[in-house]
């Protein structure tokens, strides 16, 4: 790293990490599940399972918007010693961070399916489709201010996530055609312009 900087992760792509494996976990857990007649039967669980979809994909979308709006406000411009770190990096840290918990939350959902079939995998699910609703808003943020948001990779947590925890003191922002992902979070489909 180059004197005086920092390294600098992607806030859309540290919230969209978890995004994927929640979803995919939670859709093969409910999958598995919807096999079980459990104690309630099938009818009430998928039935109990889509409610929970849609509150935890909601809860988790808007969870500490105020937070993540004020550390926008105050974001400051990247140095020319900030070493930005790439997407695949980012993702990778949060995932190898949080594998153990995916694995208990997966389990926990197939569990869950002997009493109430599919709805433990589908509120799995409805977490990750919430990271994705999460990310997207970020997108529109940036396209908005014409400005990507990173977060110190120093201050996120040891699992490499929390990109608004309360170490988190503020962001930093660089141009659109900074990075390799998309506002968002997103892969870039095209080879940016630097």
């Amino acid at each position: 790293m180059a004197r005086g900087g920092q390294g600098l992760a992607r806030v859309a792509v540290v919230v969209r990490a978890g995004a994927a494996p929640l979803w995919w976990l939670g859709v093969f857990a409910a999958g598995i599940g919807v096999l079980v007649p459990g104690l309630t039967g099938r009818r009430i669980g998928v039935l109990a399972g889509a409610a929970l979809f849609i509150v935890a994909g909601a809860v988790v979308a808007y969870a500490r918007r105020g937070r993540y709006t004020d550390l926008i406000r105050s974001a400051a411009r990247a140095g020319k010693h900030d070493v930005l770190q790439d997407r695949a990096v980012a993702v990778r840290n949060w995932r190898r961070g949080h594998r153990w918990w995916l694995l208990l939350a997966f389990l926990a959902a197939l569990g869950s399916a002997f009493a109430v079939p599919a709805a433990g995998g589908l509120l799995l699910a409805g977490c990750g489709a919430g990271l994705w609703l999460k990310a997207a808003w970020l997108g529109r943020r940036e396209r908005a201010e014409s400005a990507l948001l990173w977060v110190r990779v120093d201050w996120l947590d040891g699992r490499g996530g929390r990109p608004a925890g309360k170490a988190v003191k503020a962001y930093r922002s660089t141009g659109v055609a900074a990075g390799d992902a998309a506002p968002g979070g997103t892969r870039r489909r095209t080879a940016a312009l630097v």
